[in-house]
């Protein structure tokens, strides 16, 4: 439920997270500044799913059965990665299935780069992570603060990241994959997929 001006509005949110409540009540205050239809723009949240890169959710081969991925590869920044890794936290994989994470750097973060990478270490051990692949060279603070928690390969692009991914897969595992677009995990994202299809 959300007031917006003099107006109550109970509306449901397609997407997973609790970070989607703040962007769904950002929307709902723009469309009610420009004059627009809230309960047009509620029944649009409804049907917010699924978006590639930012959220959606696939199932791979991965052993003698499936895996999930959760695809929010598109972009990353603290927050987002915070928030990403949060979701995870609150899937439950089948069976005997993990949770596991790939994640690309975060660009752009100029002299505090080390510090914000670091500084995701307690929101990965807080999802439940058991394996995690970081890439690129700006992982390494990250890296080295997760060596003694938890098993961690750093590599050096999304080539090698998809390789290590599909030796690490298993049946039931859950695989978070989000990255800054540059370093290009939608790729990996594509290629698990396609390997989904030509099993089919």
């Amino acid at each position: 439920m959300a007031r917006i001006g003099d107006q109550r509005l109970g509306f449901t949110i397609g997407m997973a997270g609790r970070h989607w409540i703040n962007n769904a009540l950002a929307v709902l205050a723009a469309v009610w500044a420009a004059g627009g239809d809230l309960a047009a723009a509620g029944l649009a949240l409804a049907d917010l799913s699924d978006l590639p890169g930012r959220g959606s959710r696939l199932r791979v081969q991965a052993g003698s059965g499936e895996a999930l991925i959760i695809d929010e590869s598109y972009n990353a920044n603290p927050a987002s990665m915070a928030a990403s890794l949060a979701v995870l936290g609150d899937v439950t994989p089948a069976g005997t299935g993990r949770r596991l994470a790939l994640l690309g750097e975060m660009k752009e973060l100029g002299d505090l780069s080390d510090q914000f990478h670091a500084d995701l270490a307690p929101h990965v051990v807080a999802a439940g992570v058991e394996s995690i692949i970081v890439v690129g060279n700006a992982m390494k603070p990250l890296a080295e603060a997760l060596s003694a928690k938890l098993n961690v390969k750093l590599v050096a692009n999304a080539g090698d990241a998809l390789a290590e991914a599909e030796t690490l897969l298993s049946a039931d595992d859950v695989l978070l994959v989000k990255g800054s677009n540059s370093v290009r995990l939608g790729e990996v994202v594509a290629a698990l997929a396609r390997r989904q299809e030509s099993q089919a």
